[in-house]
């Protein structure tokens, strides 16, 4: 039995500890915001937290969440009122939209971290995050004006 919080609510599951958190999540769980992209934690689409770090679902056993906290993309915001949601629709980031997900957990760490980003800082970031439709400037674009929300008192 593993028991850790997603999104703020206590789960306890009877899963092979060794699955990969990312079928937990979208299996087990029914939350399917993050994806599955390519299942060797290169392209970034499985992103998610544990205990506020970014980490790439589809080769993190469930195990590594037991007692912790995870957040999924659905644990942003209930309404699309984070900051970075709203900046990404303000740039019209999504192309497709498959990547999303992960971009946005991974930009996520990084304003925490450093809350007004150079564009050095999102390039190093954002690195290792995939985007076919290649919305990267966008993405950058999107990063700055959600750290300009968050500084003018919005909340992240």
């Amino acid at each position: 039995m593993l028991g850790f919080s997603v999104n703020g609510k206590r789960v306890d599951l009877d899963v092979d500890p060794s699955t990969p958190l990312l079928w937990v999540i979208r299996e087990h769980l029914g939350l399917t915001g993050t994806k599955y992209g390519c299942g060797m934690a290169q392209c970034g689409a499985c992103t998610v937290h544990i205990n506020g770090e970014a980490v790439r679902s589809c080769v993190a056993p469930a195990s590594r969440a037991s007692g912790k906290a995870v957040t999924t993309i659905e644990g942003l915001s209930p309404d699309l009122s984070n900051p970075l949601q709203r900046a990404w629709l303000e740039e019209d980031v999504p192309q497709c939209g498959y990547c999303q997900s992960g971009q946005l957990m991974s930009a996520a760490v990084l304003l925490r971290e450093k809350p007004s980003p150079t564009d050095d800082d999102i390039d190093e970031a954002m690195t290792g995050n995939i985007c076919r439709c290649g919305t990267y400037p966008r993405i950058r674009r999107a990063i700055h004006r959600a750290a300009e929300m968050v500084a003018k008192g919005g909340a992240q």
